[in-house]
């Protein structure tokens, strides 16, 4: 079975497709927005990686959500509610981490089936 990498560069790739399963990598909005403004960036990035491996928001089995603070849970989870609409809700974990700088408020990670 052959595996696919969108946007592979030396340290990592954007996306990896292996038989029907999309792994993404973890996706960050712009450092320094709010952490609504992010979340809503972070499931645009998702959704146009998803469409370009073949899948979409439907088929997403999982989401890892990382806050780099707790406090702002209920701002982040108020952009992902009418994001996923009720409807096709993935499992989901949200833990709060140190992100890669402090600018970032929250990072996402998905598995999708294709």
């Amino acid at each position: 079975m052959t595996i696919e990498r969108l946007d592979a560069g030396p340290r990592m790739s954007q996306a990896v497709i292996h038989g029907d399963t999309v792994y993404l990598a973890g996706q960050v909005g712009a450092p320094g927005a709010s952490v609504a403004e992010q979340t809503k960036a972070v499931l645009a990035s998702i959704e146009s990686l998803l469409a370009r491996a073949g899948s979409d928001k439907s088929k997403i089995l999982s989401a890892t959500i990382w806050l780099a603070d707790m406090a702002d849970f209920a701002e982040m989870n108020a952009v992902w509610d009418a994001w996923v609409g009720g409807k096709d809700a993935p499992a989901r974990a949200t833990g709060e981490a140190k992100l890669a700088t402090p600018d970032y408020k929250v990072e996402i990670i998905v598995v999708a089936a294709r």
